[in-house]
C-alpha cells in the first residue's frame, strides 16, 4: 500500500541486543533505489528463529550490529528502478531475501538481481512463508537424497521447515514420522502428510516411533540436544541424518565418530547460491501448482514485531510467523 505524500516511513528499530522489547517501532528515511536497485513496497515480512538470536547478541556469522532495522526476508510490489533498470519491473509482484537487514520496514531497496517473480495465483503472504523455508527444506531433502519407501524422521514438524520437510518427503516417497512439541502442532501432522505423528514432549516417545515403523532411515533434525540424540538411536545402520536447527538451544550432540560407529552418515550441505535461488523458484511454482501448502501458523501487524519475537522464543508458534505490513 503506498504512502501518501509526506508520510514517514514506518519501520522497526533495534538500537540495542536484548530481548523483544527492545524491537520498537519509529520513523525511518525512506530508501531510494541507486544504479542497479529496486525499490519495494514492502506487504509482508518473514520472521524467523535465526532474528530472534541475533536480535538477543548471540554470536554468530550474520551477528547484527546496531543500530539497524531487522529482517532479512520480504514479499511486496516493485514501486521504482535505478536509472539503470528496465523500468517494466514496476508492479512485479516478487520475493526478496534483503541482504540481512531491512524487512521490518514499509519500503526496502535491493539489488535488482535479488527479487523472484511471484507465480499468478500465489498470494504473497505464502510467497513469503515459502521464501526461507521453502528452500531450506528443498535443500535438505536433496542434500539427504530422500527415496521412496524411506523412512523419515522430521523434528519440530510443525515448524516452518519442518512443516515442509514433511510434505516434500511425502511427495518423494517416504513414510513420514512427524514428531513436534505438544498435542496443538502434533495436531497439524496428519494434514501436512505425516504417516505417523508424535508428541516428544511426551516420554519414551522414541519407542513409540519403533513400535511404529520399526526404525527409520533419514533423520532431519531442527531440535538439537536430547531430542536429537533419541532420533539418532532410531537410525537403523546405513542412515542419514542432517542437522540444520536448535530449537531446544542446543546443536546436535551426535559425533562423527558416534556415527560411524553405527554406520550412520552425517550430512553437511554446501549449496552454492545460485543453487538456493533455484530451490526458491522451484517451490513457489509448486505453490502455485496446489503441490505445496506452506502453513503460515501467526501473523502480526508490523508494530508489533516485538510480539512476534516473544512468541517464537516461548515456542508459542507452528508453521510461518509473518508481519503484515501493507
Amino acid at each position: 500500500m503506498a504512502r501518501h505524500e509526506g508520510e514517514v516511513m514506518r519501520a522497526i528499530w533495534l538500537r540495542e541486543f536484548g530481548g523483544p522489547e527492545v524491537l520498537t517501532p519509529g520513523p525511518a528515511p525512506d530508501p531510494t533505489p541507486g544504479p542497479g536497485q529496486v525499490l519495494i513496497d514492502v506487504a509482508h515480512a518473514n520472521v524467523t528463529f535465526v532474528e530472534t538470536q541475533q536480535r538477543s547478541g548471540r554470536p554468530g556469522p550474520n551477528r547484527y550490529a546496531p543500530p539497524l532495522i531487522p529482517g532479512n526476508g520480504v514479499g511486496g510490489v516493485i514501486t521504482a528502478v535505478g536509472s539503470d533498470v528496465d523500468p517494466a519491473r514496476i508492479g512485479q509482484r516478487v520475493v526478496t531475501a534483503t541482504g540481512g537487514a531491512g524487512g521490518y520496514a514499509e519500503q526496502v531497496a535491493v539489488d535488482a538481481s535479488a527479487p523472484i517473480d511471484v507465480p499468478a495465483g500465489l498470494a504473497l503472504d505464502a510467497a513469503v512463508a515459502l521464501l526461507a523455508d521453502g528452500r531450506t527444506a528443498t535443500m535438505l531433502v536433496e542434500a539427504v537424497g530422500v527415496r521412496a519407501g524411506d523412512r523419515v524422521l522430521v523434528e519440530a514438524a510443525a515448524g516452518g521447515v519442518g512443516s515442509m520437510l514433511v510434505q516434500i518427503a511425502r511427495r518423494a516417497g517416504a513414510r513420514v514420522i512427524g514428531v513436534a512439541g505438544g498435542p496443538r502442532k502434533v495436531a497439524l501432522l496428519p494434514g501436512l502428510g505425516a504417516d505417523v505423528a508424535v508428541d516428544y514432549l511426551r516420554p519414551g516417545w522414541a519407542d513409540g516411533v519403533r513400535d511404529a515403523v520399526g526404525g527409520v532411515d533419514v533423520v532431519f533434525d531442527g531440535v538439537g540436544g536430547s531430542v536429537a540424540r533419541a532420533a539418532f538411536e532410531l537410525l537403523t545402520p546405513g542412515g542419514r541424518m542432517i542437522s540444520y536447527g536448535l530449537a531446544s538451544g542446543e546443536w546436535s550432540p551426535v559425533t562423527p565418530d558416534a556415527a560411524a560407529e553405527r554406520q550412520i552418515t552425517l550430512i553437511r550441505p554446501d549449496v552454492p547460491p545460485a543453487r538456493l535461488r533455484a530451490y526458491t523458484i522451484g517451490v513457489l511454482a509448486a505453490a502455485a501448482a496446489g503441490q505445496l501448502r506452506p502453513l503460515v501458523g501467526q501473523r502480526f501487524p508490523l508494530e508489533r514485531a516485538a510480539d512476534a519475537h516473544a512468541a517464537i522464543e516461548a515456542r508459542a508458534t507452528v508453521g510461518k510467523t509473518l508481519l503484515d505490513v501493507a
